[in-house]
């Protein structure tokens, strides 16, 4: 398995390699840090561009050299007009499974401060995008502790909780499937009784839960559980969460089939999160 890290010499771009470093080590696969310069067109540029190649060399030598002995890891220097779209090219060449990127920059608040770059990724990527918090260079956990999985009733529910399934059981690690509910009576659809919507979350919860533990061996830890409050984002910041934790949530509805699409649930639990948060694409599956 290989795994992309989208790669700049900057806190983000150390986030996104030690978030790397830490998913190479839980799942047995080789790390590609790729750094996409901009193609220059027309206009005589500032800073050659063999310069600028050979200064990002330099750059990807050091973000190299922070990859701890244990991980395999290979560097790549491209050029494209979109940093996004190289990176997207360059997880094809390589036949990465994900693409890991840094939420330093700027865009949403909280600990995930997304730039364009990861922004467009999240509504355009083929494969699973795994975001990396502010600060992740600073941890010490080596691997992955637990995988949370989101799950819901809506298309591409079974795709992402066989991509939780799967995670887990490379890593070796826990699954906790958790559903979110917003008890809100001002917004969608729980405007009606609040018991009723936790007692069918919570029958939607169990479901999942036998469906898992079918894909899991006996004796594999996978628990379910309902959590609610009058958001999302109290919801999901009511759980328990430990360094080393990771969530995994899916695509929108409103994605094309095998590419992301950041939904308003996710893009809410990305305010108030200070785990990394992967987001899973649909498959051609769900395309009605």
């Amino acid at each position: 398995m290989r795994l992309a890290v989208g790669y700049l010499a900057i806190p983000g771009g150390a986030d996104a390699v030690a978030l790397g470093v830490r998913l190479a080590r839980s799942l047995g696969a080789e790390l590609d840090l790729c750094l996409v310069l901009p193609l220059d067109r027309g206009i005589p540029p500032a800073v050659p561009q063999d310069t600028l190649a050979e200064q990002a060399h330099e750059w990807l030598a050091e973000g190299l050299a922070s990859v701890p002995d244990d991980v395999v890891a290979h560097g790549h220097v491209s050029f494209n007009e979109s940093a996004a779209e190289g990176l997207i090219h360059e997880v094809a060449r390589l036949g990465a499974a994900a693409v890991i990127v840094g939420g330093s920059g700027g865009g949403l608040v909280g600990n995930f401060s997304l730039g364009s770059v990861v922004n467009e990724l999240l509504y355009s990527a083929p494969v699973p995008v795994a975001v990396a918090p502010k600060g992740t260079r600073l941890s010490t956990v080596p691997r992955v502790r637990e995988v949370t999985c989101a799950i819901g009733e809506r298309a591409g529910a079974d795709t992402l909780l066989d991509a939780a399934v799967r995670a887990a059981r490379a890593a070796d690690v826990p699954l906790r499937l958790v559903s979110l509910v917003a008890l809100d009576p001002m917004y969608g659809t729980l405007r009606g009784d609040a018991d009723a919507v936790l007692e069918r979350a919570m029958a939607h919860a169990h479901h999942v839960l036998e469906e898992a533990k079918a894909y899991l061996s006996e004796g594999f830890s996978v628990t379910s559980m309902v959590a609610d409050g009058g958001s999302v984002e109290d919801a999901v910041s009511k759980l328990p969460w430990h360094d080393g934790d990771l969530i995994m949530v899916g695509s929108s509805r409103l994605a094309a089939p095998r590419r992301l699409f950041l939904g308003s649930t996710a893009a809410k639990m990305l305010r108030v999160l200070d785990v990394p948060m992967v987001v899973v694409p649909r498959s051609t599956e769900q395309e009605a």
